[in-house]
């Protein structure tokens, strides 16, 4: 029987420390190995094959497309890696990996063979916080048009997003946001309780 998401993961970040890199992955339409969880499992093989290290990976969910109706429900997961302490050189990989499994970048919020979203850099704010809370605060016309010229850091949106939290819940409950101050499994507690109970481990 498949049951409702949460933090189902033992303690593995104390509360002190923070992951290095944190990358949510998502696919909802089929790449070049077939349906988006098997996208997913080769895209965290190459992951592995380049200079960044893969230390943990949540398990895959179900999870309705966002925003509604914009094309097929996905599949979400999210990893802790390290490698690198520069954002830059990890968008570079996670780029190069998208292009592999045929992401196309043609319409913000589209469909996607494959999505690889840096979420954060253990607790670096870039480039600061005024334009954390400026890309925070966008309203949601504003987030679906508008793409920042800059690496934001950590994700001006993860609080907010069920997709993201509940796999990244699984791999490090314990991280802290830098700038809101709570970890991850306080956030995924303030989630309302519809958009949790639609995140569903595969």
């Amino acid at each position: 029987m498949r049951q409702d998401a949460g933090c189902h993961k033992p303690d593995i970040y104390p509360a002190s420390s923070c992951p290095k890199v944190v990358v949510a992955l998502g696919a909802n339409l089929e790449s070049r190995v077939g349906a988006p969880a098997n996208t997913l499992s080769a895209a965290l093989d190459a992951l592995g094959d380049s200079h960044l290290t893969v230390h943990d990976v949540s398990r895959f969910y179900a999870t309705p497309c966002f925003p509604a109706g914009a094309g097929p429900d996905y599949v979400n997961a999210a990893a802790v890696l390290s490698g690198s302490n520069d954002p830059a050189d990890v968008l570079v990989v996670l780029h190069r990996i998208e292009a592999d499994f045929g992401r196309a970048r043609d319409r913000r919020w589209g469909g996607r063979t494959l999505d690889l979203d840096l979420i954060a850099l253990g607790d670096s704010i870039r480039p600061n916080a005024a334009t954390y809370h400026h890309w925070r605060n966008l309203t949601l016309s504003e987030q679906m048009t508008l793409i920042p010229n800059e690496i934001i850091l950590p994700h001006p949106r993860l609080q907010d997003r069920a997709f993201v939290l509940i796999p990244l819940c699984d791999v490090a409950p314990d991280w802290r946001h830098p700038i809101l101050g709570l970890t991850v499994r306080q956030m995924v507690d303030a989630l309302p309780k519809a958009d949790k109970s639609a995140v569903l481990p595969l």
